[in-house]
């Protein structure tokens, strides 16, 4: 088996501390991924950390700078297998600076909160961290 390329991707949310709202955007390409929502992310380049790749990734997707918060830990040695290729290191994260816009790779974003996380197409291999997600949104709601 060959191994899996390491992508990394932030889950935007409103708060770091008290989450409420969780920022996805939705592809505009390649053709077969057109009009799936995803975590804003890339691939990690070589000579790159993975913080650097996610930094770099997201201004250039986003237009946006940001300050990460924990990474969500998943259940393949620590990160989320997403597809057959690749393997997900995923942060919390909030915007520092910019307003995110769809600049590259997407043509739209959206704000779900915890009622509307399952109201649009996540790529399959994002929906098992988006239900991961769902409880601390949840939480959020339930605690304010």
């Amino acid at each position: 088996m060959t191994a899996r390329r390491l992508v990394v991707a932030a889950a935007i949310v409103d708060d770091l501390d008290r989450p409420a709202h969780l920022l996805a955007a939705r592809r505009s390409r390649p053709a077969h991924l057109v009009g799936r929502w995803e975590f804003p992310g890339g691939k990690v380049d070589p000579g790159e950390t993975p913080v650097e790749a996610l930094h770099r990734e997201l201004q250039e997707e986003l237009g946006v700078s940001v300050e990460l918060g924990d990474e969500v830990s998943g259940p393949d040695d620590g990160g989320w297998v997403i597809t057959d290729r690749h393997l997900l290191r995923l942060w919390l994260a909030v915007v520092t600076d910019g307003d995110p816009a769809p600049l590259v790779e997407h043509d739209e974003l959206r704000w779900l909160g915890h009622d509307d996380l399952l109201d649009v197409d996540w790529l399959d291999g994002d929906v098992r961290i988006v239900h991961e997600l769902a409880g601390s949104l949840e939480r959020a709601d339930v605690n304010r």
